[in-house]
């Protein structure tokens, strides 16, 4: 027997926060804020849990470890680099060392006696989805890309329960004309911020492939220097000597930036970092280009709202066709479409049909073998 609860993350944007229950085991997966500034999971009722494991090291799926004493600070668990990113970001006390706890970025592991296999997510370094061998196989995926030209996607096994990213809800629009689309509109000069431990290196290095100079700020070009040593997952030899030959064109270059420059920063709603610095100067002629999720109250969505701002689309989430793909190649029985809205993904609730599961709680009853793949339509 096993129930998984949506603690957070159903019919919304929202932070990430879902309990497995299973084998005398509680297991929290991700505990997040955002992406709205302040919004945080709801833990009333929760009560204590064994473990938590982080899918990946953004904001929304990692924000909220702040509140672990209110589930009796159980031990952590993710991927090295995961925890390498948080300490980034947050500090090395957000995570007390003696609570972490390291997960492969593929293959098996075990967490308090429940069988795990996980594999990489394609959407962030160090990303991984994380499938559960109870009651028929319990897949949950984070956030994950199939189309990311830097990050590869590794196909899980068969699940009976497929808990998947829909943040796109029924976009269809494949990555490639979108990268198309932004290095026309930003070949003559554009401020391009992306979330830190995410896209940006893939965007420089897509951009520079097109015939543009990017430059990337000191945050990606220390995330280039992690690439082109060899401490991301999966990154291919011809992709690190890219990323190492950027990084040493512009690692020098920190302080003397102008309008007319391909700007790729760390920090998506221009919040913090170089964008923030940069936003302060627009009347200088900086131009803008947003392409993550923007949350009401930031500096892109004031920006974006008065036309002084271009948004536009760079998958790292999957798209309607891969969402299906992923549940047809899975044989789930019970699909979870997670982090978007119901009125973005009418298209995607319908191909599911009687697969659809939109409550916050799934009761699951004795384990029995996944349908393997190709056994249902999409």
């Amino acid at each position: 027997m096993a129930r998984l609860t949506c603690v957070s993350g159903i019919n919304g944007k929202l932070p990430a926060a879902f309990l497995l229950e299973t084998a005398g085991a509680r297991l929290l997966l991700d505990l997040g804020e955002g992406p709205e500034p302040g919004v945080l999971p709801d833990l009333t009722g929760v009560g204590e849990v064994d473990a938590i494991l982080i899918s990946h090291a953004h904001q929304d799926h990692c924000g909220g470890l702040d509140l672990a004493a209110r589930l009796g600070n159980p031990p952590v668990h993710a991927t090295a680099t995961t925890f390498r990113l948080i300490e980034a970001e947050y500090g090395a006390g957000f995570i007390p060392g003696d609570r972490r706890r390291l997960l492969p970025e593929s293959g098996p592991a075990t967490v308090c006696g429940v069988p795990l296999t996980l594999g990489r997510s394609g959407h962030a370094p160090g990303g991984v989805w994380i499938h559960a061998d109870a009651a028929g196989g319990i897949l949950y995926t984070g956030d994950w890309s199939r189309e990311s030209t830097l990050l590869p996607f590794d196909s899980p096994p068969p699940a009976r329960v497929l808990v998947t990213d829909a943040s796109y809800g029924d976009r269809d629009e494949p990555l490639a004309d979108q990268i198309e689309h932004i290095a026309r509109e930003a070949s003559s000069g554009a401020v391009l911020p992306v979330p830190a431990g995410g896209r940006g290196p893939e965007v420089a290095l897509a951009l520079e492939a097109r015939g543009l100079a990017p430059r990337p700020c000191p945050r990606l070009v220390a995330e280039l220097r992690d690439i082109a040593d060899g401490r991301v997952a999966g990154v291919s030899a011809r992709i690190a000597r890219a990323a190492a030959r950027l990084a040493d064109a512009t690692a020098g270059r920190t302080d003397d930036w102008h309008p007319s420059d391909v700007i790729v920063a760390a920090g998506s709603n221009a919040e913090t970092g170089l964008p923030a610095d940069l936003l302060a100067r627009i009347g200088e002629g900086f131009r803008f280009i947003f392409s993550s999720h923007v949350p009401k109250g930031t500096p892109a969505h004031d920006l974006l709202r008065t036309d002084r701002a271009r948004w536009f689309a760079w998958n790292v989430h999957p798209c309607l066709s891969d969402t299906l793909a992923l549940a047809r190649e899975t044989g789930a029985e019970h699909v979870l479409p997670v982090f978007a809205a119901r009125e973005t993904m009418t298209g995607l609730c319908t191909a599911l049909g009687e697969r659809l599961v939109l409550d916050p709680v799934l009761d699951l009853g004795p384990s029995r073998p996944a349908e393997r793949t190709g056994s249902r339509a999409s």
